[in-house]
């Protein structure tokens, strides 16, 4: 097995009630994320463990559609969710931290592959770090239209 984890954060001039009603507002989603173009709930109410989603995103050119689902809770906390496609399980954990009127928004993503033979580690090792540059400009977009959107409500 292998796998990679990104770690960013993301100061935001809003309460952590703010953060965290973006953060969970799953068809608000593809109006806050710049990278979305569609959310489809499929199962859950509001935002609770089991709660899962679809969401396609625009990606170098094309969409992607990926089934989400929330896999852990900790009100204005934390949360977890998680994805698994084309033998890959991925995890992304936000945890917002309260500082004054701010909040400190901090995201871990992390892809874990299945077991590959030689070939298959040959060429995840090379398209590894392209994969994460991509990755991780998404991510700080995210990021910083999660931060817009809860300025945007105080």
């Amino acid at each position: 097995m292998s796998g990679s984890e990104i770690k960013l954060s993301q100061p935001v001039n809003a309460p952590v009630g703010d953060v965290w009603a973006v953060l969970t507002d799953i068809e608000g989603t593809v109006d806050v994320l710049s990278g979305l173009t569609r959310v489809e709930r499929l199962a859950g109410n509001g935002f609770e463990v089991g709660t899962r989603w679809r969401e396609t995103r625009k990606l170098m050119g094309s969409s992607d559609t990926m089934e989400m689902w929330v896999a852990e809770v900790d009100p204005l906390t934390r949360t977890v969710i998680k994805s698994s496609a084309r033998g890959v399980d991925y995890t992304t954990v936000f945890e917002l931290v309260p500082a004054s009127a701010r909040t400190e928004l901090a995201m871990t993503f992390s892809a874990v592959d299945g077991p590959s033979g030689a070939f298959g580690k040959l060429v995840a090792t090379v398209t590894a770090r392209i994969g994460a540059a991509i990755t991780k400009k998404m991510m700080m977009q995210d990021l910083r239209d999660i931060a817009a959107a809860a300025e945007a409500r105080t």
